[in-house]
């Protein structure tokens, strides 16, 4: 029933089987339908895997970038923060000492048996 006559394509246009038009420069030597991709995670140190992970889903580069910018970043900050942390601790521990030890050498008598009778009223309680 089709009397018109089939369209003229350029020389460069192929039908594939599938009925698909691409051009000549673009079909493979032997086109056998679709390719399926395999893609294969392997193990990785931490730090990568999730940019590896990020890449191959097509986060982009704004997500890797920002895991290789922050990571060390993050840890760079922990770590300042436990220092200063134990610096204040050692800073508390040697002035704790020290008021211990010019009031226990400047302590009069009266505070040295103040100090006996509440360790002597301590001792009947318990």
């Amino acid at each position: 029933m089709n009397h018109l006559p089939e369209p003229v394509r350029p020389a460069h246009v192929v039908r594939l089987a599938d009925g698909r038009h691409v051009y000549a420069d673009q079909v493979p030597a032997a086109y056998t339908g679709p390719q399926v991709v395999h893609q294969h995670i392997h193990q990785a140190p931490p730090d990568r895997t999730v940019q590896r992970i990020a890449l191959g889903s097509g986060i982009g580069a704004g997500a890797v970038a920002s895991g290789v910018y922050f990571g060390p970043l993050l840890v760079g900050a922990l770590t300042a923060i436990a220092a200063n942390l134990a610096f204040l601790a050692f800073l508390a521990l040697m002035l704790g000492w020290g008021v211990h030890t010019v009031v226990k050498s400047v302590g009069s008598p009266e505070g040295a048996a103040a100090a006996k009778n509440v360790r002597k009223a301590r001792r009947r309680r318990g």
